[in-house]
């Protein structure tokens, strides 16, 4: 038995399952991968190649493309001014972005030709930190509403700035009522947004001074400076019954400028350590050494499950996209909240936070049992295969006590 609660010949199962089921069969071109806990970062295993074409192996300071795992940093963000008093959670999102107090919701109808009713009630601070203001996102491809996000450039990459972007999603109606349902959605960037209404600052500098400097995250941003593009991994998509494609590297790629939309929602890029660093303050009640970045009370509000009446997602989910299962598992302020892990059938603990990345990378933080784990890859999409679970069950049967 090692000093952080673990049984090496059960960690090495971890290896060996990632190594058999997705390096040698080139699923995943590298794995990284960190375990915390009892304050030690006990294991650490990284597999396979950062960059296929250059046949550049995974290292521990390599950088990856976190995706929706920005989410999370930039709720704690967002809930740090909070606690200074320039919002209350039931405020409507229309006292600092005023467009916002005109939305439709959707009743039928084409684009151009939209039936639409008035909200119940205006979204709220809450609503979209929690996934519930009936905003959504272009890729799903599932109603008339995220096609004509599709049609109309409601997209990052279409849009000249944040403050565009955000704009732009009044001019389309939302799915459904604010706090009806849930859906996964852009309601993150909005966060960002609002952090950069509300104090005059840029989201890239907020982040760098309240969250990434104080926690030495000096790997994590939203583009890669030319000095360390070199420890920026390639990113892939699966591809069936071929290896994955290569869509974006550290040589033509797109994170090696700062875009002009910062997207709160899936912008940034991190390292396993930076990440962990983040981690560790949640687990450590928002304190790192000798710096709070957030209170233990306002963390228990964030931990806490926000859906109405404690349902469950699946009970209340708009749409069947996430970065987590739906089943047992509830969404507070930024974070999934797992609630009954016999409902969920995986191994965890109840109050676990957790979510994940479009390609593929993870992270959860169990309090219960004072371990964080972050898991890095890059491919595209996260639904392809089943690895977050499987940690799971690897991770937590490892446990000597």
């Amino acid at each position: 038995m090692n000093d952080f609660g673990f049984a090496p010949e059960r960690l090495a199962f971890i290896e060996e399952h990632l190594q058999r089921k997705y390096i040698d069969t080139n699923r995943y071109i590298g794995t990284l991968m960190g375990i915390y806990r009892g304050g030690e970062l006990g294991y650490v295993s990284g597999l396979g190649l950062m960059d296929r074409e250059g046949k550049r192996p995974i290292k521990r300071d390599t950088i990856f493309r976190v995706y929706s795992m920005t989410k999370p940093i930039t709720s704690v963000a967002l809930m740090t001014l909070y606690e200074r008093g320039f919002f209350q959670l039931d405020d409507p999102v229309s006292d600092y972005i005023p467009s916002f107090r005109d939305f439709q919701v959707y009743q039928e109808g084409a684009i151009g030709n939209f039936m639409t009713s008035s909200p119940e009630r205006e979204m709220t601070m809450r609503d979209l930190l929690t996934h519930q203001s009936g905003l959504t996102y272009g890729f799903m491809e599932r109603t008339s509403v995220d096609e004509a996000y599709r049609q109309l450039g409601i997209e990052k990459e279409s849009q000249e700035s944040l403050e565009e972007f955000v704009e732009s999603l009044a001019s389309i109606p939302l799915e459904f009522s604010p706090g009806k349902a849930w859906n996964y959605s852009v309601s993150t960037d909005v966060c960002g947004y609002l952090i950069e209404v509300i104090t005059g600052k840029t989201l890239d500098e907020f982040l760098k001074t309240e969250i990434f400097e104080p926690l030495n995250m000096v790997d994590t941003g939203f583009y890669v400076p030319s000095g360390k593009k070199s420890r920026l991994a390639s990113c892939y998509q699966h591809r069936e019954l071929k290896q994955p494609k290569l869509v974006d590297d550290a040589i033509t790629g797109t994170y090696l400028t700062l875009p002009k939309v910062l997207s709160g929602g899936g912008g940034l890029v991190s390292t396993l350590d930076d990440y962990m660093s983040f981690c560790k303050m949640i687990l450590n009640g928002g304190e790192s050494k000798d710096h709070r970045i957030i209170s233990r009370k306002t963390l228990d509000l964030m931990r806490s499950n926000h859906l109405e009446n404690g349902k469950d997602l699946r009970s209340c989910a708009y749409g069947r996209w996430s970065e987590t299962s739906y089943t047992g598992v509830g969404f507070g302020l930024g974070f999934s909240v797992l609630l009954d892990p016999a409902a969920s059938q995986v191994s965890g603990s109840v109050g676990e936070l957790a979510w994940g990345g479009a390609a593929s990378t993870a992270f959860w933080i169990d309090p219960l049992e004072d371990m964080a784990v972050v898991f890095m890859t890059q491919l595209l999409p996260s639904s392809q295969f089943n690895v977050r679970r499987e940690l799971r069950s690897l991770v937590y049967s490892a446990m000597s006590d």
